[in-house]
């Protein structure tokens, strides 16, 4: 068998200059090289619903879900013991997520054989951002091949992501249905829904994901500290889209500048007064410093953030009095002011706009900040990762709740080592 480092050079090589329909052809005769008898790349679509398979067009069989279908809502390590849900019947098949083998690999992040030893399945991770599953077939796996599976898989995932920025093929596989311009403008902006480290972990969910109106979100790291904002312009509409996109450029731009979180709303207000008028946004505005635990943070006219510890809520630990929303042109009043908190290890801060909070079940009911703060902690009791724990909540919001406005979530988890 070709030395493993040899096969994924040449793979790495060879694809520079093909497009994503060409990736999975090069992919399986790479594995075919390490001893495999076959790969089929799967991607996770928009809202974490379905696996999606990567084919070359010419190729693919039709697919049995409908193009307008409604809403939906650490690196790999040992494989798991033989486990049994059922694979999908061709792999040119999209898999739905729930109930699969392939579900188990993305949400445990860990790879999975089938009863026959004959299949594996294994996660695709760029960061600790989920991107997808690799099926790979073989006689028989030993341990010494599945170590190469997972190295196949991790170059996978990194050509994949690099054809994903321009290459229509990509948008289409993780896409069910048709997304509205103010959605695309947004999408645009907004970065990958989870980045993170050994010491940090932060993930965030926007729906409704194909018609996103003023809802964005916005993380990244950068010498040491976790820069977070969570935005909610007012409407509905491309012009809401196009402030929450502002925003989010006025944000960046007087953070790399090295803005306060001060500077940070007063440039947003005063970018929307003059180019937006009559477009009004709320915002929670923050940084972490991974090192320490000191999280600080602004309000502005937004709901306050959620502390989590041990399980529970504390309460009215992030409870102040907020700022006034921006794109008021409020000039020289006052800046909004700080807050400060000193996280514990393996606390999570929790963000949300108001439409998670005010979604209704057909009784009128609303979902409420204790129910979303119950649900997170369930779900983080069961063992669930962040982005699992927001995937499985924004599904259940789907399944008994219906959203009257834009509704984003975000986790924080500070776990030192």
């Amino acid at each position: 068998m070709p030395n493993e480092d040899a096969v994924l050079s040449a793979l790495l090589a060879s694809s520079n200059r093909v497009t994503a329909a060409d990736i999975p052809a090069l992919i399986d005769e790479a594995g075919r090289k390490l001893g495999l008898s076959g790969t089929q790349v799967y991607l996770a679509d928009l809202q974490q619903a379905r696996l999606t398979p990567l084919v070359h067009p010419a190729l693919e069989t039709p697919s049995p879900i409908e193009p307008n279908e409604p809403n939906e809502t650490s690196q790999p390590t040992e494989p798991s013991k033989p486990i049994g849900p059922s694979e999908p019947s061709e792999p040119s098949e999209p898999i739905q997520i729930e109930g699969s083998m392939a579900e188990l690999a993305y949400r445990t992040q860990r790879t999975q054989r089938s009863r026959d030893d004959c299949t594996a399945w294994v996660p695709m991770i760029d960061g600790v951002e989920r991107v997808g599953v690799l099926r790979v077939t073989a006689p028989c796996f030993e341990d010494a091949l599945l170590e190469s599976c997972a190295a196949l898989s991790g170059l996978a995932t990194l050509l994949v992501m690099a054809k994903s920025s321009h290459d229509e093929l990509v948008v289409d596989r993780t896409r069910s249905r048709t997304m509205t311009t103010q959605a695309e403008l947004l999408w645009a902006f907004v970065p990958p829904r989870t980045i993170g480290t050994d010491d940090v972990t932060s993930t965030a969910i926007l729906e409704p994901a194909y018609e996103a109106g003023g809802d964005a979100f916005d993380h990244s790291l950068g010498d040491g500290v976790l820069h977070l904002a969570l935005l909610d312009a007012m409407g509905h509409d491309l012009a809401s889209g196009g402030a929450s996109a502002v925003a989010l450029g006025a944000s960046r731009a007087t953070r790399r500048a090295g803005g306060t979180l001060a500077d940070i709303a007063t440039t947003i207000d005063t970018t929307l007064s003059e180019w937006i008028p009559d477009r009004l946004l709320t915002a929670v505005i923050a940084r972490l410093d991974i090192a320490t635990g000191q999280f600080t943070w602004i309000n502005c006219g937004h709901p306050p953030p959620l502390l989590i510890r041990e399980g529970h809520v504390v309460p009215q630990a992030m409870e102040f009095p907020a700022y006034l929303p921006l794109g008021l042109g409020l000039g020289q009043a006052a800046a909004p002011d700080e807050h400060h908190i000193r996280l514990q290890p393996g606390d999570r801060v929790l963000l949300y706009s108001d439409g998670v909070t005010e979604a209704r079940t057909s009784d009128g009911s609303l979902f409420g900040e204790q129910r979303l703060a119950d649900s997170v902690i369930r779900s983080m009791a069961s063992g669930n990762a962040p982005p699992e724990t927001l995937r499985r909540l924004v599904r259940n919001l789907h399944e008994h709740h219906r959203l009257h406005d834009d509704a984003t979530i975000m986790l924080v988890r500070w776990h030192p080592h």
